[in-house]
Order: C-alpha cells, then structure tokens, then sequence
C-alpha cells in the first residue's frame, strides 16, 4: 500500500489548527476547574508555567487553590482527575503518576470481583489510558522544553 506524504499546512489550515487548540485548552480549563470544584476544591490560580498541554489528548494543570494547596489536575480524553502537588515534580512526571494510580485503581476494580459492566469498563478504560499516559510520559520530543 502507498503511503501518502504529509504536506505543509497552508497559513489558513495552520490558523484553524491554532484556534481549535485554543478553544480545547479553555475547554479543559474549564473541566479541571470544574472537576476540582467537584471534589471540594475551589481554584485560586492556576500556574501556567508548568502546565502542559498535548492536543487534543490530554491536559495537565497545576493549580493553587484557595486553601493554599497545590494540585495537580489532569484531563482531555481521559477521565479526569488531580492529585496534590508532592505526588509529581513537574507535569511529565504528573503523567507517570496518574499512569500508576489509574492502573492501580484498575486492579483494586478488577480484584474486588467486579462483574458491574460498567465497573468492568471502567478499568478497562483506566488500564488502556494509563498505557496512553505512560507512552506519552515516555516520548522524550515531548518534553524538550521541560524546565529541568
């Protein structure tokens, strides 16, 4: 079979490109601070900085809330979810994180004899995004801006 080549995008495809990703961060900053929120947790600020963003896959957030913690929130096409700061050193590292939890959380589902479709489901769906995480973590072209 033959492989097509990618071709450069025109200046209008790259500005349509560059507002859909636009609009997908807003969108995922909005569902981090709703899930957040969700968990009793109400976002003071949010430190851009060290957020990471791999459209339109996943979103990692670094955000102080009004309680004076840090947490870091994860989310896009996958479940979301967040932990407090001292679990990752940086957003690459939120990644890995996240990756062992939801397989670990897989495990507790699967071991505690679940026949719920749903509950099945579920860690099956946290089994095939930690792998996503875990894969994404690993890709060093990722990462090349990462502050050390």
């Amino acid at each position: 079979m033959e492989q097509k080549q990618a071709r450069p995008l025109t200046p209008e495809e790259q500005a349509e490109a560059q507002k859909q990703s636009v609009i997908w961060q807003r969108e995922c900053f909005q569902n981090a601070q709703k899930h957040l929120a969700e968990k009793g947790i109400i976002p003071q600020t949010v430190m851009d900085k060290e957020c990471r963003f791999i459209a339109p896959l996943v979103a990692v957030w670094k955000f102080k809330a009004q309680n004076g913690k840090v947490y870091w929130v994860i989310n896009g096409r996958l479940p979301a979810d967040h932990a407090a700061v001292e679990a990752a050193s940086s957003a690459r590292e939120a990644l890995r994180y996240f990756s062992m939890q939801w397989q670990l959380k897989a495990d507790q589902i699967m071991q505690s004899g679940a026949v719920d479709k749903t509950k099945v489901d579920f860690a099956n769906l946290l089994i095939n995004r930690a792998h996503g995480l875990y894969d994404l973590f690993q890709r060093e072209e990722l990462w090349q801006n990462e502050p050390a």
